[in-house]
């Protein structure tokens, strides 16, 4: 199969709202994609329809299954890790680690335990003692010591402080990520893990605005700032967005020749978030 995920007219819906409209997407294997959108958008419903938690109308395929039917087997090769804590409390990390090997053959207790050395996660505590961060750093471990091909993250730094943050991200790239891999990341601070991302999807209530790779992403859009005198100039080559910054004019501009940019000044390559403010009309 040529897509690690595949999904084609897939929709989801709570009562009358419209959690997913109609998502087509083909994700292959070997990628990063961060998946932004504000709040409500339908980011954490197409990860638990992607990972055979809920029902859906339409076809998913992830790693040639279907996720409900053949959850288990999916979940096999599938890691997933979500804002919401869902390791038992009253264990030990040991005891955590000693039922991980009892029920996921390709789970690799020593390989956990280095991984478990790098932070404060120690064996002898339960879970219940330790903080939101060490929790996260303890679940990434046991996800990373298993032989998964697909990692999903919704929401896993929320909350945390931004060396939590950095280290668990470092983690992905470090001790999970190869060609053979791919990770699924949901989040909102999009820009601490811009730099590790190959492909960005953009969604906005239940529907997917844009899907294109960061290569292409910093081919197709510009960041233009000029000054007053200039913005006139600049307006009739029709930008997506414009602010004032500094005294001076800041425009987005996409699929703009870049000999007409020339003399009006200083273009920059956007960020992520720079691209997903303006596509979705200021809506963050």
């Amino acid at each position: 199969m040529d897509d690690f995920i595949r999904l084609q007219g897939v929709s989801k819906s709570f009562g009358s709202t419209r959690a997913l409209n109609n998502v087509t997407l083909e994700i292959p294997a070997g990628r990063i994609v961060g998946l932004v959108g504000p709040n409500g958008a339908g980011k954490t419903t197409l990860l638990r329809a992607i990972t055979g938690e809920i029902a859906y109308d339409g076809d998913i395929n992830v790693l040639g299954l279907e996720p409900t039917a053949q959850r288990a087997r999916l979940m096999e090769s599938t890691g997933v890790i979500h804002d919401v804590a869902v390791l038992p409390p009253w264990m030990k990390v040991s005891h955590l680690l000693d039922y991980a090997s009892g029920i996921r053959p390709s789970f690799n207790r020593q390989r956990c335990e280095e991984l478990l050395q790098k932070t404060a996660v120690t064996l002898n505590r339960k879970v219940r003692q330790l903080s939101k961060g060490m929790k996260t750093q303890l679940h990434l471990a046991l996800v990373l010591a298993t032989e998964t091909r697909l990692l999903v993250l919704d929401e896993p730094t929320h909350g945390l402080d931004i060396l939590f943050r950095k280290r668990l991200y470092n983690s992905v790239l470090e001790d999970y990520y190869d060609q053979d891999k791919s990770v699924l990341i949901s989040t909102h601070q999009v820009e601490e893990v811009e730099h590790i991302l190959s492909d960005v999807i953009f969604i906005r209530e239940g529907a997917v605005m844009l899907y294109t790779t960061m290569d292409a992403l910093r081919s197709e859009f510009v960041q233009l700032t000029t000054t007053a005198e200039q913005a006139d100039e600049v307006r009739q080559l029709k930008p997506l967005s414009e602010h004032d910054l500094f005294g001076k004019k800041v425009f987005l501009l996409r699929s703009v020749d870049p000999a007409k940019l020339k003399g009006l000044g200083e273009v920059q390559a956007p960020t992520v978030a720079d691209v997903f403010v303006a596509l979705m009309g200021g809506v963050a």
